[in-house]
């Protein structure tokens, strides 16, 4: 749904059957190397051989559409690949999954057994935690690396426990939720119809996300970079430190302008940020490399 550009929590996409006619741009599956055509994964760019590959997650209620912008604003350094969840846009017909363990599974599963060299993690909100478990489980294999940093964006450290229950409420609950939010436009969250087909999904994010309980030494090898907008309503700073905790390799914390969806005006300093991080320059090549 629409703010600032792209829509935030539009389920279908900037252009469905709801929205206005699903592009085929926005539902061509994306080859990773190891010519993978899962429907989990979507490439909006193109960029030359050697560009860093950037596993980018959604927020609930998003789809991989919303990391398009981001893809523009780091190509052709920086190749996007984003993740696509069940339950939205060309893939609405499947049943959206209820827990974070089904979510990082499957993507695990459509990555492959490894991941490109100097593959990084970017997650907003709910996709912050779904690229720390999908980290997690990339380690725990043997012999496998798993990313070499994952960005936290507008979400809490998993050690930062709260007793949310949105995904609990009714209809006009969650939606004075998104409202509180302030990612989407009002227009849409007063249109019935088009509420009736995006709250199932957007539920079934929540109900993932509220009902997550890490382990207690739940830790990457990774750096963490957590990034949070400073009038974020449901993630302080000091929520967002907390990702140190979870890192043997230690967080550092980016604070930006805005809310909790500061990605969109602040997109050209996100992408900053990435590119500091991954050691990559604009026209450049990686320089960085695992350890």
């Amino acid at each position: 749904m629409e703010t600032g550009g792209t829509f935030q929590f539009c389920i279908f996409g900037r252009r469905c059957g709801v929205c206005g006619g699903l592009s085929p741009s926005y539902a061509a599956p994306v080859n990773t190397t190891h010519e993978n055509k899962s429907p989990w994964l979507r490439r909006f760019t193109t960029v030359p051989g050697g560009a860093a590959p950037l596993v980018c997650f959604p927020h609930a209620g998003g789809a991989a559409t919303s990391f398009r912008p981001l893809s523009q604003a780091l190509a052709p350094d920086v190749e996007v690949l984003a993740v696509q969840y069940p339950g939205r846009q060309d893939r609405r017909q499947e049943r959206s999954l209820e827990s974070i363990a089904e979510l990082a599974d499957a993507v695990v599963e459509a990555l492959g057994p490894e991941l490109p060299a100097d593959c990084a993690f970017f997650g907003h909100s709910l996709g912050a935690v779904l690229a720390f478990e999908v980290a997690r489980r990339y380690e725990r294999q043997p012999g496998a690396a798993g990313p070499v940093r994952i960005f936290a964006s507008a979400r809490r450290a998993p050690s930062v426990d709260r007793d949310d229950r949105v995904h609990l409420r009714d209809d006009a609950g969650i939606i004075a939720e998104m409202q509180r939010l302030s990612g989407t436009d009002q227009e849409i969250l007063a249109d019935p119809e088009l509420m009736a087909l995006v709250l199932p999904t957007l539920r079934a994010d929540y109900k993932a996300i509220e009902s997550y309980r890490p382990a207690q030494d739940a830790r990457v090898r990774c750096p963490i970079t957590a990034l949070v907008g400073d009038e974020d309503p449901v993630t302080t700073v000091h929520d967002a430190a907390a990702w140190h905790a979870h890192s043997a390799a230690g967080a550092t914390v980016r604070v930006l302008p805005g809310g909790h969806f500061y990605l969109d005006p602040q997109i050209d300093a996100v992408a900053r940020e990435v590119r500091t991080a991954l050691g990559t320059h604009p026209g450049g090549t990686p320089v960085g490399t695992r350890t």
